[in-house]
């Protein structure tokens, strides 16, 4: 293998986002990248391997890495053969989804420990050697539930703000280390994280605890929901052209919209700091009657 090729480590392939990158990057037909797609488990990795058929021996490696276990992370990083990742793409995560009131301790741990420690355990172990030689990228899959919250996914939102603050903080650093951060923000997406979302269903045992009030007004966030994915959601490999954008740019930004639909909502966090007419304009889009 030809010493310039670009070495990318992709986190969550097993579906989604994840999947979709390593296939592009992996099929590209000048052959600059040298994909390794990691996943929780490998028994998931049938998918992405029916994805390349089989074309991508020299381009692509499937690895095993749990971003909650650190240890994992150390020995998917010893498999790297070229001994240097030029761009880390940090991808895996979860979503929560449901009144607060019902959440148990485990399942918020779970969330955080994935979204917000999983994130930066990986960058931590992959930074030195980014600093060593002088270089690298670093591109995190971002959320519009990270620029402002959304109701019935406090922890999820709690998550991802917090991957905002670490990224924003890091990139200001790590510009002297020739080092670029960029989060890929991205809006609704068809892909299996709904699938894999752990989401309180109307119905569900564990809404009988739930005053009536919060459960129509959730009931109602489901509608608005499902609304949003069939006329907004986009496809992931909408989302892989951005991050194909940030990839190749030689002066990336540090934020990519993949979605022209919410920055609006986040100006108005900006420009009316008091944040009151963002909480106004949010419940009226969700929750009115007349939609």
């Amino acid at each position: 293998m030809s010493a310039d090729k670009k070495v990318v480590l992709i986190t969550g392939c097993s579906s989604g986002i994840g999947l979709s990158l390593a296939v592009r990057l992996a099929s590209d037909s000048s052959k600059i990248f040298k994909v390794y797609a990691t996943m929780r488990n490998l028994a998931k990795k049938e998918r992405l391997l029916e994805s390349v058929k089989g074309l991508h021996r020299d381009t692509l490696e499937i690895l095993q890495m749990d971003v909650t276990d650190r240890q994992s992370i150390m020995n998917a990083r010893e498999k790297v053969v070229e001994k240097r990742v030029d761009i880390l793409v940090c991808n895996a995560g979860v979503g929560l989804m449901g009144p607060l009131e019902i959440q148990s301790l485990d399942s918020m741990k779970h969330i955080l420990e994935v979204n917000l420690l999983g994130t930066i355990q990986t960058i931590q172990v992959f930074l030195s050697d980014m600093k060593a030689q002088g270089q690298g990228r670093i591109l995190v899959t971002g959320s519009t539930g990270g620029l402002h919250g959304l109701p019935f996914n406090e922890v999820y939102c709690a998550s991802k703000f917090a991957i905002e603050g670490a990224c924003e903080s890091l990139a200001v650093l790590l510009q002297h280390f020739n080092i670029q951060v960029s989060l890929i923000e991205c809006g609704p997406v068809n892909s299996d994280f709904l699938v894999n979302l752990q989401k309180a269903e109307l119905g569900d045992e564990s809404l009988q605890q739930v005053d009536g009030q919060t459960l129509s007004l959730y009931e109602k966030y489901l509608q608005h929901c499902s609304m949003v994915f069939q006329n907004a959601a986009q496809d992931t490999e909408d989302i892989v052209k951005v991050f194909l954008e940030a990839i190749h740019s030689t002066k990336p930004a540090f934020r990519y919209f993949t979605n022209s639909v919410m920055p609006p909502l986040t100006n108005l966090k900006v420009s009316e700091p008091d944040g009151m007419n963002y909480i106004t304009a949010l419940s009226q889009i969700i929750f009115s009657d007349d939609q």
